[in-house]
């Protein structure tokens, strides 16, 4: 991504300043990580593209659709597998290692943008909250804080939520953000020499409350908007917190889809 390109950082204030944005792009783009999904929506509302299904021009071919002539395609992050060669700095010996490193590439095309044969809607997979704490390895204890205003809490690997929580849902994927991120461990390093400030992490935690919520079309993420731009006091949003949000987001919903 050149300078000249939309951040993730930037998209993620796109995600956080329009409502409706991030259930739009997760319906169409479920299928790809959060990230490229608000990153394809971004183009298409660029473009003035219809939002829909994403394909390769190899994908819509054998799906018997033809791009249209003139379409310029959409750009996508992937990940690239490499093999570069170490040095061990203790014995001087050379290894080979595996590397992975991400890059964009223009490869996509909207349905908008194809001709053809008509095509199935894809249906949006459910979400089990359960299936998801189990698959990450967390586990809700008993709410035991006598702070009636708390509405949940995180510690290490376990959550709990106030069993009066005016929004559980929001709550839950608060608490469950900041044991993704890390946030809960002994020590929270965003380098090998800066700790995060807890305004940054409850503003990470909150952004990735919001991302889930509106992706599944829960209650509660207009209220995470207040909150992310009171933690942030008006600081931008770092580029790495917002890498980090999405691969959190990205974690929580593909761990409880059933």
């Amino acid at each position: 991504m050149t300078k000249s390109e939309t951040t993730w950082a930037q998209l993620l204030v796109e995600a956080v300043t329009n409502p409706g944005a991030m259930l739009e792009a997760y319906r169409a783009f479920h299928n790809y990580s959060v990230g490229n999904q608000l990153l394809a929506w971004e183009q298409c509302q660029a473009r003035g593209l219809s939002v829909g299904p994403i394909g390769t021009y190899r994908a819509w071919k054998a799906k018997r659709r033809q791009v249209m002539k003139g379409s310029k395609a959409l750009q996508l992050c992937m990940p690239v597998t490499y093999k570069t060669t170490v040095v061990d700095r203790e014995t001087g010996m050379e290894a080979e290692e595996t590397r992975q490193r991400f890059i964009y590439r223009r490869n996509w095309f909207v349905i908008s943008q194809t001709d053809g044969e008509d095509l199935p809607v894809e249906p949006i997979p459910d979400w089990d909250r359960d299936t998801a704490l189990s698959n990450l390895g967390i586990e809700q204890v008993p709410f035991a804080t006598m702070n009636g205003n708390a509405q949940g809490y995180a510690v290490g690997s376990t959550i709990a939520i106030n069993p009066v929580a005016q929004l559980p849902d929001k709550t839950t994927f608060h608490e469950v953000a900041h044991v993704v991120l890390g946030h809960t461990a002994e020590a929270t390093k965003v380098s090998d020499s800066e700790t995060l400030p807890r305004s940054l992490q409850e503003a990470e935690a909150e952004s990735v409350a919001l991302l889930c919520l509106e992706s599944l079309d829960l209650k509660g993420a207009q209220y995470c908007r207040g909150y992310i731009q009171s933690w942030l006091a008006g600081a931008e949003i770092p580029e790495r917190s917002a890498q980090r949000i999405f691969s959190a987001t990205d974690k929580i919903l593909k761990a409880g889809r059933v």
